[in-house]
């Protein structure tokens, strides 16, 4: 009787949490543009541990990894709960999550990661999309169920020891500061943290190394496999919440084909320096919501993922039924952001009331041959752009792994123009069928780019009811199909629309069926 009772108690907490979920997000739910589930927050059992009762000390210098280990073993043996972790300085290795677990932090209180590599062994993973080894994250959890990060607190990976600067992205004393420490340089101006740092990187292909053949050697570029700092793989009921979450060796939160994930009122931060420093990276995931929360980062702020080229297409698992909204994103590549990696495919997702103050880029999407995936079935609407370095919005067929003010300084863009189309098969990218709604924005280089493959280009995109002030150019569109511009105001010091290599667009009412390489310019 006892055991029934306990069930019917969890039964009807877990009614009351769900109920309270949707009744918070119900207008989230209001006139969706697709069918998906509520994505509500996991309920723990009421059992709760607190880290210094095994021996904890958070002093800042003394080693916490086996008392964050014994706690979680402890909860994991009462049938989960919450681990609070009270006020102090937590220095630790690695946190391995389990199931039922909330990691639970007071006001106060600080998790900072040990930078000592013996702690983090190297681990078969997934990074940016390719299956390769890395790292053992900070904090990690595999194949887990019901599982929460929350609190007041602060989560700091101590990425400055693991990540690879560029001269030209830091003051002249924060420089001397990183030589001061040692390390190896690439050229005068691209600092490593350790040689094995360094020869990692002569042997990485975007960030991925290949032909490492035995464990000697991928040992000897240990340093270079910095980890993501969250990462959560095959988890359902994931729940991110209040907590903040900043310096990652690498990606800052990556949960990676989970189920029903919940990230809400976090701080995502990181140095307008850290290399690959995003804030998160949703992929091949199902059912999840990101609300009200901010992000400054190193890189792309909120990006939609589904794994890289082969090992994506074969993975074949698409990132679906997202809702993104009443987040704001700082300094970053981009502020919402699709791909690269986009093989597995991309499709229902919802973009509301976000803002983008400083990114160099707004909306982004990019992809480039080789990785097949379709991304269709964008909504995006309410959004205020403010201070974007280049495009407010970009559709960008030919990425290269650089920033979009990379690429613009290396003249990227001219080098692309009329390339000759290339045969479609599984490795072509397709963008279609993508709606944006009301946005507003002030001050950017351009108001929008779309840069098409001639053997794929962008198909079915709709802009309504789009202001863009004080930018240098318009609208920029080459191989595109069925390209939608209504209700368009561009405020710039070149014409507003200008296009070639492209069918069937639509430019505030008048159609355009064919725009051929010479091009047409228009002031709207």
């Amino acid at each position: 009787m006892k055991k029934i009772f306990l069930l019917a108690c969890a039964f009807l907490l877990a009614i009351g949490a769900n109920a309270a979920d949707g009744g918070k997000y119900a207008h989230l739910y209001e006139n969706l543009p697709f069918e998906m589930p509520r994505v509500t927050a996991p309920v723990f059992p009421k059992n709760e541990v607190n880290l210094k009762d095994f021996g904890a000390k958070g002093d800042g210098s003394s080693l916490c990894t086996d008392a964050f280990a014994k706690a979680i073993d402890a909860l994991e043996k009462q049938g989960g709960g919450k681990l609070v972790v009270p006020q102090g300085v937590w220095y630790t290795g690695p946190i391995t999550l389990k199931s039922n677990i909330n990691l639970h932090l007071e006001k106060g209180a600080i998790i900072l990661f040990s930078p000592e590599l013996d702690l983090y062994k190297l681990i078969d993973t997934s990074f940016e999309g390719l299956d390769t080894r890395r790292c053992q994250s900070p904090i990690s959890g595999y194949n887990l169920e019901n599982v929460a990060i929350t609190g007041d607190g602060v989560i700091d990976g101590n990425g400055e020891y693991w990540r690879p600067v560029k001269r030209e992205k830091v003051t002249d004393k924060q420089w001397k500061t990183f030589l001061s420490r040692g390390g190896a340089l690439k050229n005068p101006k691209f600092w490593f943290p350790s040689a094995g740092a360094l020869k990692g990187d002569s042997m990485a292909n975007m960030n991925v190394p290949t032909g490492v053949k035995s464990e000697a050697e991928w040992n000897s570029i240990k340093h270079y496999l910095r980890p993501v700092m969250i990462s959560l793989v095959k988890c359902k009921n994931v729940w991110l919440n209040g907590v903040i979450f900043q310096n990652s060796p690498a990606w800052n939160i990556h949960p990676l084909m989970c189920e029903n994930v919940l990230v809400e009122d976090v701080q995502v931060r990181n140095p307008a320096f850290a290399q690959n420093g995003d804030g998160i990276d949703l992929e091949s995931c199902k059912n999840a919501l990101i609300v009200n929360s901010t992000f400054d980062v190193g890189d792309d702020g909120i990006c939609i993922k589904s794994g890289k080229d082969e090992d994506g297409r074969k993975r074949g698992i698409p990132c679906e039924n997202v809702i993104v909204s009443g987040c704001t994103v700082f300094k970053g590549h981009g502020g919402f952001v699709v791909g690269s990696e986009m093989s597995g495919g991309v499709k229902n997702i919802y973009v509301t009331d976000c803002q983008f103050t400083g990114t160099d880029v707004g909306l982004r999407f990019k992809s480039t041959r080789g990785r097949g995936g379709v991304v269709e079935g964008i909504h995006i609407s309410n959004i205020s752009m403010f201070d974007i370095q280049t495009d407010a919005i970009t559709f960008d067929l030919y990425y290269g792994g650089k920033s979009a003010v990379e690429a613009l300084e290396d003249g990227d863009e001219q080098k692309q123009q009329d390339m000759p189309a290339f045969k479609v098969d599984e490795t072509t990218p397709c963008f279609r069928d993508i709606f944006i709604n009301h946005v507003v924005c002030r001050r950017a280089r351009r108001a929008a780019y779309f840069n098409g493959l001639p053997e794929m280009p962008v198909k079915n995109v709709q802009i309504t009811d789009l202001e863009v002030n004080n930018a240098k150019e318009g609208i920029v569109i080459n191989n595109t199909d069925g390209v939608k511009l209504e209700n368009i105001s561009v405020s710039s010091e070149t014409p507003a629309f200008n296009a070639k290599n492209s069918t069937n667009a639509t430019v505030n009412g008048k159609v355009y069926s064919k725009i051929d390489g010479a091009g047409i310019k228009i002031n709207l």
